[in-house]
């Protein structure tokens, strides 16, 4: 996998989620495939976030715990790593560094 994106549009204006502890722009590809850049910074509690579409979350810097749904399993993703989250659903996400990531909408 390429390390950029070419041909895109970007969302000028930035999806701030819980008081700034989740940050993102918007995307389009070329082929008008969308997907969100941004970084979750750290925070005492886990950021719950709701899902529409299916997701699947790629982790490209750092280091954080996720539950997805109501599972009772935490499983902890790192640089490389992805986790999927189903549509009409949720996960919580928590981290003690900064994480770099890109949300792919399915």
């Amino acid at each position: 996998m390429t390390d950029q994106f070419d041909f895109i549009s970007i969302k000028k204006k930035a999806n701030v989620h819980f008081n700034g502890a989740s940050i993102s722009h918007a995307i389009v590809l070329k082929d008008g495939t969308k997907k969100t850049l941004g970084v979750i910074l750290p925070t005492e509690n886990a950021l719950t976030f709701k899902t529409l579409i299916a997701e699947r979350i790629e982790i490209l810097s750092g280091e954080c715990s996720v539950q997805i749904g109501h599972a009772p399993e935490i499983r902890i993703y790192k640089s490389g790593e992805s986790f999927q989250i189903p549509a009409h659903s949720q996960f919580r996400i928590k981290t003690s560094e900064v994480v770099d990531y890109i949300c792919h909408f399915e």
